[in-house]
């Protein structure tokens, strides 16, 4: 059945019941057909092993770092990280004037 975006908005709970149903509810915007309502196979859901494997948390525990890993950098190390040329600028450019 077909319904125009208007009736689709106004009449949603009702056109869900009719996918439920297996009939095949299409939205209209004018005479062109944009969407269609179907009822979600439940023997289409991926089983629980058949769920691609998730990369969230597999490293946890793997990755450590020191403490001071985050702490500034010495004069003799930036100069052995080839940062040197930092030594000499100025922190915040002078203004113009």
């Amino acid at each position: 059945m077909a319904y125009t975006v208007h009736q689709a908005k106004t009449h949603f709970s009702r056109l869900l019941k009719e996918a439920e149903a297996g009939k095949e509810v299409v939205v209209m915007r004018g005479k062109k057909p944009v969407a269609k309502i179907v009822a979600i196979d439940q023997l289409s859901q991926p089983k629980q092993e058949e769920v691609p494997f998730r990369l969230i948390g597999a490293y946890r525990g793997k990755i450590s770092w020191e403490l001071d890993a985050f702490d500034p950098m010495t004069d003799q190390e930036l100069v052995e990280s080839g940062l040197g040329y930092m030594l000499d600028a100025p922190l915040v450019p002078p203004p113009d004037k």
